[in-house]
């Protein structure tokens, strides 16, 4: 039997906005796009929906990264789905816009397609999302904000300008960025937040937003930011997300959630860092500030520490005792504050379970009840987290009021 008949529609049932099929799927014929990839090979029924969900944010959110790629292989996602099941893990961050600047599926929005950013990385997001969602999983969306060599590639004119010649700027790793100063950079990334949303992400996280730091930082110029100090460009880049994003949610479903990633050190500088991120300028505007306090990215003598890196409870407590005290006395929430932790190694420090736990115990020592674990290769340290069943645990369970 061809293809086109591999799909037989039995039933179509009208149910408010809402249409549900039943269908019955021939092996190898199902376009994993749009039905969960899970059955794509072998026949069954199974029922269809264009429903899309969102969940409540759970009062301590703890999360791992997933990206884009991991998202689209059944086998490496299971493994992760897997371990948010069976641990105190209940939310996972999913790469929607990487640095290269490319969308982890390809957008229904005409201006989107247009662009020509999306990837079919994830040929079943809206599936992959409510499977999620089916298990109480809060699903966060994680756009890539300024770094972005795919639009600079598209649009050089809208990227950040060696000063010497006009041309397009990289950073030491060779990856270009668009001006933070763009309105119409702006305008793009939160359409890009409505297409995450409208697919059923819970929660939109910017990371990379701030201007370059890792460069020739003497041969640089920016178009549209040459006038306005980099703290006010990234501040009023807040505002715009809020302004433009913060009530796109249909009346009766949760509010979207707007998270903002910044540098570990914010909690302790009172500057900008040279990047344009002050922690209060994001305050207003975001509903959770997401530092990334990984101790291997403090600099030598940090604390006076020779090796950060070894300190991880130390170094985590006192940045997030500092990021508590400014938020107080900024008449915010210690509830926006929800850190990025450690759990990989890098130099010649190897992370262990009792590294990544400690950090975990220090963000509850700061009063804090929520962090995100991050490793860029999606490969997690089981053993440091708190199983369902705890007799499988190495750790006791945290006390209630965390």
């Amino acid at each position: 039997m061809k293809k086109i008949l591999g799909i037989l529609i039995s039933v179509l049932l009208l149910a408010g906005a809402s249409v549900y099929v039943l269908v019955w799927v021939a092996p190898n014929s199902i376009d994993p796009y749009l039905y969960n990839s899970s059955v794509a090979n072998s026949g069954m029924i199974i029922k269809v929906t264009d429903e899309i969900t969102h969940v409540d944010t759970p009062d301590s959110v703890k999360a791992i990264y997933m990206t884009g790629w991991v998202a689209g292989s059944l086998s490496l996602r299971e493994k992760l789905v897997k371990l948010i099941d069976t641990t105190e893990l209940n939310s996972v961050v999913i790469d929607v816009k990487d640095y290269s600047g490319r969308l982890s599926f390809i957008p229904s929005d005409p201006s989107l397609q247009k662009i020509g950013s999306g990837e079919s990385r994830v040929k079943d997001m809206k599936a992959f999302v409510k499977e999620l969602h089916d298990k109480n999983i809060y699903v966060i969306a994680r756009i890539s904000s300024f770094q972005d060599a795919y639009l600079v590639g598209a649009r050089p004119d809208l990227a950040v300008k060696r000063k010497s010649d006009g041309k397009v700027w990289k950073d030491n790793k060779g990856i270009s960025w668009l001006d933070p100063g763009s309105e119409e950079v702006w305008h793009y990334l939160t359409e890009i937040g409505k297409e995450a949303y409208s697919v059923g992400f819970d929660e939109l996280n910017f990371d990379y937003i701030r201007f370059p730091s890792d460069g020739d930082m003497n041969n640089i110029s920016y178009t549209f930011s040459t006038s306005t100090k980099k703290a006010l460009v990234i501040k009023n880049f807040f505002s715009y997300l809020r302004d433009n994003l913060g009530d796109i949610a249909e009346k009766g479903k949760p509010t979207v959630k707007l998270s903002a990633d910044l540098f570990g050190m914010t909690t302790t500088n009172s500057d900008d860092l040279g990047i344009g991120q002050v922690m209060e300028n994001a305050l207003p505007y975001m509903d959770y500030i997401c530092q990334m306090v990984y101790p291997s990215h403090y600099p030598a003598t940090f604390m006076g520490f020779a090796t950060p890196a070894e300190k991880p409870y130390e170094v985590v407590k006192y940045s997030m005792d500092k990021a508590v005290a400014r938020v107080r006395v900024a008449s915010s929430s210690i509830a926006k504050l929800r850190p990025w932790l450690q759990d990989f190694s890098i130099g010649h420090t190897t992370y262990t379970a009792d590294m990544v736990r400690a950090q975990m115990t220090a963000t509850y020592d700061s009063g804090l009840n929520s962090w995100l674990l991050w490793n860029a290769s999606n490969k997690y340290t089981e053993s440091a987290l708190i199983h369902t069943t705890s007799s499988e645990s190495k750790y006791p369970h945290p006390p209630p009021h965390y």
